[in-house]
């Protein structure tokens, strides 16, 4: 009976340390699992809320949900955790949590009709079909931009004016005219997920770089001036970042730019051309 050269054995010590790193490594991974389940609660409480009723805390809640979905992917990679499981999970509960028109269908749209609810149901099949193409596109466009108004600023661009209208905030001459803002506002926040307008996505500090110290100043003036009211300010400050995506573009094609979205695209599909050019050269008798 042959017996183990002592040299070959592992001490118990080194067992116990490896099975607890293993231990360690498996349960880090529910951290960032957990403020995707976190985003999905509070957007889940937000639209029971409206059922019920409370708009101002369904669109709060809806907040929170943009706050824990924007930690799930950076806490993913500050504790190297990162998993195609947990991108999965991410991109499902972001179509729950922002693709679900509920509260603005159930504070104004209702009123609409047919209309109201059509317009509704746009706005979450072009969340739908923005995360899907999100989902393809990875690896293809640049980390720098987002394709399209991402999701979580949809919802809040929408849920925003929601809580503007709760909080009477709206001037007096346009508050009949709720109804129809709030599904222009809708429609806009929809068709602009699904455009292929650029889109900062503030993953990049390249970016940051360039920006002119007077914009800096100037948005900081606007914050404390507008800061005393929490939900103009909220609604305000996603109104400039859904049109920031269109004012860039234009401003590439101003200048003769090339549009950074359109840009890689097409540099992903001339790879794939010289893929199968090359595939087909190499099945050709005689190479």
């Amino acid at each position: 009976m042959t017996s183990t050269p002592p040299s070959q054995r592992e001490s118990l010590t080194s067992i116990s340390q490896r099975r607890i790193q293993a231990v360690k490594s498996k349960s880090i991974y529910v951290l960032p699992n957990a403020f995707t389940a976190a985003a999905l609660f509070a957007a889940f409480y937000g639209i029971i809320s409206a059922m019920n009723g409370d708009f101002l805390s369904a669109a709060i809640a809806v907040f929170f949900s943009m706050l824990f979905d924007g930690m799930d992917g950076r806490v993913a990679r500050l504790t190297h955790t990162q998993s195609e499981f947990g991108v999965q999970m991410d991109s499902l509960a972001d179509a729950v949590s922002f693709g679900i028109a509920q509260i603005v269908y159930e504070y104004t749209l209702k009123g609409l009709g047919k209309v109201g609810w059509a317009i509704a149901f746009v706005y979450a099949l072009c969340a739908l079909l923005r995360l899907a193409r999100f989902n393809c596109n990875v690896g293809v466009v640049s980390k720098n931009y987002f394709q399209g108004l991402p999701s979580p600023a949809a919802a809040a661009l929408v849920c925003g004016f929601v809580w503007l209208c709760v909080e009477n905030h709206v001037p007096d001459f346009l508050v009949e005219y709720v109804p129809q803002i709030a599904a222009v506002v809708t429609l806009y926040a929809g068709l602009t997920m699904v455009s292929n307008a650029p889109f900062f996505s503030g993953k990049s500090y390249a970016v940051v770089k360039t920006i002119p110290f007077w914009v800096i100043l100037v948005g900081a003036a606007l914050f404390l001036l507008l800061s005393s009211n929490t939900s103009l300010s909220i609604f305000v400050l996603f109104c400039l970042y859904a049109l920031s995506g269109y004012a860039y573009g234009f401003f590439c094609w101003w200048t003769g730019r090339p549009n950074p979205i359109q840009a890689d695209i097409a540099k992903a599909i001339a790879t794939m051309e010289e893929h199968k050019a090359e595939g087909a050269h190499e099945e050709t008798p005689g190479h």
